[in-house]
């Protein structure tokens, strides 16, 4: 039997490679991790059981691969903060976190396929876990650039302290929008200006000035 490299394209243009995939995060999407069988894969994708199990070796490698691409997809789609340099500290958190919930209302799927991963015990696998920190600790880290300039201009301990709080908070925003989108059809976007609202408020309380323009 002649193995599937996955260097050949298909008709679409893509390698088998990236269609297994493709069609993992919609039946993850749609099923759950659990709910979704190698045997729907085949299906949808048009491919032989040998060809998934050559490229991923088990369903859980699957997983891993798509969270690995998901990684990879997240730094091509989000902005960063340093984009919005030229502007005032307040205005860049929004005008960032704008670009932000803009990306995700055009592909919710990134979050919802983390949300699916979460509720199984698949979220306990070595190589899902690494993976699913790294996109955490990627957004993390653009929570933190772009709320520094705020509240730790200067460094203090103390407000780098209240930084990182605020970075989870930040963080858990757009986990739990990612469950109200798909069951309140909320947009990522329409929070903008309440969450950043509630900063400018925090802001002014620690005597910071400079609302961002409505």
């Amino acid at each position: 039997m002649v193995r599937d490299s996955g260097s050949t394209p298909t008709a679409a243009g893509l390698t088998s490679r990236e269609v297994i995939l493709n069609v993992a995060r919609t039946l993850i999407g749609e099923k759950g991790y659990d709910g979704m069988a190698i045997s729907d894969l085949c299906t949808q994708s048009g491919l032989p059981p040998s060809s998934i199990y050559y490229h991923f070796g088990n369903k859980l490698g699957i997983l891993a691969a798509l969270l690995e691409r998901t990684f990879e997809e997240l730094h091509a789609l989000f902005p960063n903060p340093s984009s919005f340099d030229d502007l005032a500290p307040l205005e860049r958190l929004e005008a960032w976190f704008s670009a932000a919930c803009s990306a995700l209302d055009r592909r919710p799927d990134y979050l919802r396929l983390l949300v699916a991963i979460s509720v199984g015990p698949q979220k306990d696998s070595e190589a899902v876990r690494q993976t699913v920190r790294r996109i955490r600790d990627y957004a993390h880290a653009s929570w933190v650039d772009a709320l520094t300039p705020i509240f730790a201009p200067d460094g203090g301990e103390d407000d780098k302290a209240l930084v990182e709080r605020l970075a989870v908070l930040g963080r858990a925003l757009t986990d739990g929008l990612s469950v109200a989108e798909s069951f309140d059809d909320m947009s990522y976007s329409s929070q903008v200006r309440p969450f950043v609202s509630m900063i400018c408020g925090l802001a002014e309380h620690r005597g910071i000035v400079g609302e961002p323009k409505r």
